[in-house]
């Protein structure tokens, strides 16, 4: 979780307020009361666990409830009996992130989620050869009270148009590399859906335009190569044609 967003989630919250992790194995929210996560209590903390500002873990084993939370099975609480919910760094992960998000809204009375950003997820140099990490499944962009969930298709991995560099990734600040939604009571959730290869080439596409991560000539160069290597192989295909 982006840190200056976890100290400000501490200092919101009341002794008395219960609070929910969905998806907090890797590492949980020690001011959670519960935590929810397909992983076993037993291995928590996969990346450590750390004093979280000397807060110590106020779930036990007993209140770690290991499931899949993409059931469609209600998640074990009565509705807004949470008085808040944290869901960090698992949308991007799960099959179905609507569901959570639906169910999210019905047991709790507020809470934060935090994705990693559209930019991020769209830049090369995480891992080698693609776009992004390996595990996740969407392209996620968050705005005031809404969520917008776009899959992450496969051909953002195969051409560097529909991708950022590695060099870009490199200068973006940690704030960039997240984004995150504070909400009170509910938000709004969608999956854009995109039908035909052309049309995801063309969002893949207007996102890169939209972020500027190359200069305006390599762009411009690609585009007048790819339009004269058409024309080039038409001229081909009419000689052979007329042979």
């Amino acid at each position: 979780m982006y840190q200056p967003n976890a100290d400000l989630i501490l200092g919101m919250l009341r002794a008395e307020d219960a609070v929910l992790d969905i998806g907090g194995w890797a590492r949980p929210f020690n001011r959670a009361n519960y935590v929810m996560d397909q992983e076993p209590y037993a291995t928590r903390g996969w990346y450590g666990l750390p004093p979280q500002g000397g807060v110590r873990e106020h779930f036990t084993e007993a209140r770690w409830i290991q499931r899949d939370i993409c059931a469609r099975e209600p998640f074990p609480f009565d509705a807004k009996s949470i008085d808040f919910v944290i869901c960090s760094h698992t949308l991007e992960d799960v099959r179905d992130p609507l569901w959570v998000c639906s169910e999210m809204i019905r047991i709790a009375k507020a809470g934060y989620l935090e994705v990693p950003s559209r930019v991020a997820e769209s830049s090369r140099g995480i891992e080698p050869g693609q776009a992004g990490w390996s595990h996740h499944r969407w392209l996620i962009e968050t705005s005031p009270g809404e969520v917008r969930f776009l899959m992450k298709y496969h051909k953002i991995h195969s051409d560097w148009r529909l991708s950022f560099p590695r060099r870009f990734f490199r200068g973006l600040p940690e704030e960039r590399q997240v984004q995150w939604l504070f909400w009170s009571d509910s938000f709004r959730f969608v999956e854009i859906s995109i039908h035909g290869p052309d049309s995801i080439h063309a969002e893949l596409s207007r996102y890169v335009h939209t972020v500027h991560p190359y200069p305006a000539w390599r762009l411009g160069a690609d585009r007048a190569w790819r339009g004269g290597a058409a024309l080039a192989r038409r001229a081909l295909m009419k000689a052979r044609i007329l042979r």
